[in-house]
C-alpha cells in the first residue's frame, strides 16, 4: 500500500502543490505551523473520509479559496488507483475513486488504509472510553466495509431513540416508535460488538508482544475487551450476542425513560488496558503511557497486514521528537517495511532517517 503522488490544491494552507512519494520513509522537515500535519491530515482524509483533527469540511478548504481538493496516485494490491477529495464552501464533499464519483464513504474502506500515531494519540490510555472505541472504529472502518456501515446506521438510531427519550414527555406519542429502535439499535450493536471483539483480541496478542520486547522483557501489557453489561462477546456471532443485547434493553427500560439517556448499546464498549495487572489509566507513569500508546499502533498496524497481506500507510505526526532515543530507536527499527511518513522539526531526526526521501515544507510549499 502506497501513495505515489499527492496533489494539493486549496487544501488548509496550501495553494497548489504536487509531490511524489518513496515507497519507503518520507521523512517530512520544517518548522511549527509551516503545513506538516496538513500534509498527513490530507493522506488519512483520502483513506477514511474525515479529517483526524475533528475539523469539518469546510474548515479544511483556505481562507481564501471557494473549494479544495486532496488527490492522490496510490497502488494497492499491485493494482494502480486514483483517489480525490473535492471540498466547497456552499455544498458537501464529493469523493471519488478511478474518477467515479462514490455514493457512500463506505465505498472508500479499502481502497487507502492508514494507521496514523499523533501526540494527541497518548489519550488512549489515559482518557475516557470514547477515545479507545474511536481507535477501533477507526480501523475496522477501513478493514470491513461492513462495520463502517453499520456504524454510520448505529449512529443515526442512537440519535433518534436519544431525541424519542428526551422528548416523550412532551410528546407520549414518540414511545409508540420505541420498540422498534430498541430492536434495530440491539441488531446494530450485536454487528459492531461482534467486530470490536475479534479486533480486540487480536490487538492485544499483537500489542503484548511489542510491549514487552520495547519494555525489554520487564511490563506486561493486556488488554480486555468490555462491552454493555459486562457480557462476554468472544468468539460469539452478531445473532448469539442479540438476545442479551435485548434483555439487557429491558432491564434499563425504565431507567432509560426516567434519564432521558440512551443506556444500552455498543456506545458503551472500552478497551480495559492493564500494565502488570494494574489499569494504565489510573496508575501508568509518563514512560509507561508513551510505551503502552506506541505498542498498540504497531499492534494495529500488524493487524491491518496480516488481514490484508500489505502494509497499511504508516502515519507518524511529530510523534519521535517526543520520544527518548531508546524509543525512537525501537521504531525506526520495526518501520522499515512498508511506506511510512513521519513530520518533524529535528534534524537530528531526519540524519537517522536516511535512505528514504527527505521534503522540507515552508508555508505551504514543499522543496
Amino acid at each position: 500500500m502506497t501513495v505515489k503522488r499527492l496533489s494539493l490544491d486549496g487544501f488548509r494552507n496550501y495553494n497548489t502543490e504536487e509531490v511524489h512519494f518513496c515507497d519507503g520513509i518520507n521523512v517530512i522537515n520544517g518548522r511549527n505551523a509551516q503545513g506538516k500535519t496538513n500534509l498527513i491530515e490530507a493522506i488519512y482524509y483520502l483513506a477514511t473520509g474525515k479529517s483526524f483533527r475533528g475539523a469539518s469540511d469546510k474548515e479544511l478548504i483556505s481562507f481564501n479559496r471557494e473549494n479544495a481538493c486532496i488527490r492522490a496516485d496510490i497502488k494497492s494490491s499491485e493494482r494502480e488507483q486514483t483517489l480525490e477529495a473535492r471540498f466547497f464552501c456552499g455544498r458537501r464533499r464529493e469523493i471519488y475513486a478511478n474518477e467515479v464519483k462514490l455514493k457512500k464513504t463506505a465505498e472508500l474502506a479499502g481502497r487507502l488504509t492508514a494507521v496514523l500515531f499523533y501526540p494527541d494519540d497518548l489519550a488512549i490510555i489515559k482518557e475516557g472510553a470514547s477515545v479507545r472505541r474511536k481507535l477501533m472504529d477507526n480501523s475496522l472502518s477501513q478493514l470491513r466495509p461492513g462495520y463502517l456501515a453499520a456504524f454510520t446506521e448505529f449512529g443515526k438510531l442512537y440519535d433518534h431513540k436519544t431525541r424519542i427519550l428526551r422528548d416523550h414527555y412532551e410528546k407520549p406519542q414518540l414511545l409508540e416508535l420505541l420498540d422498534d429502535f430498541n430492536i434495530r439499535l440491539a441488531e446494530h450493536s450485536a454487528q459492531l460488538i461482534y467486530y470490536r471483539a475479534a479486533f480486540a483480541k487480536k490487538l492485544s496478542a499483537r500489542a503484548s508482544i511489542i510491549h514487552k520486547e520495547f519494555s525489554n522483557g520487564q511490563e506486561e501489557l493486556v488488554i480486555r475487551y468490555k462491552t454493555v453489561g459486562g457480557m462476554d462477546a468472544a468468539d460469539k456471532t452478531p445473532q448469539e450476542l442479540l438476545p442479551s443485547l435485548l434483555e439487557h434493553q429491558k432491564n434499563h427500560y425504565n431507567a432509560e425513560l426516567r434519564s432521558g439517556l440512551c443506556l444500552s448499546g455498543a456506545h458503551k464498549d472500552d478497551l480495559e488496558i492493564e500494565i502488570n495487572g494494574n489499569a494504565a489509566r489510573k496508575y501508568a507513569s509518563q514512560g509507561q503511557t508513551r510505551t503502552a500508546a506506541v505498542s498498540i499502533k504497531l499492534a494495529e498496524r500488524d493487524i491491518f497486514f496480516d488481514d490484508r497481506g500489505e502494509y497499511p500507510v504508516l502515519l507518524l505526526d511529530d510523534v519521535l521528537s517526543e520520544l527518548d532515543t531508546k524509543r525512537q530507536e525501537f521504531i525506526l527499527g520495526r518501520i522499515k517495511q512498508g511506506q511510512v511518513f513521519v513530520t518533524c522539526c529535528d534534524d537530528a531526526i531526519t540524519g537517522a532517517l536516511s535512505g528514504g526521501k527527505a521534503l522540507r515544507i515552508e508555508n505551504g510549499e514543499l522543496s
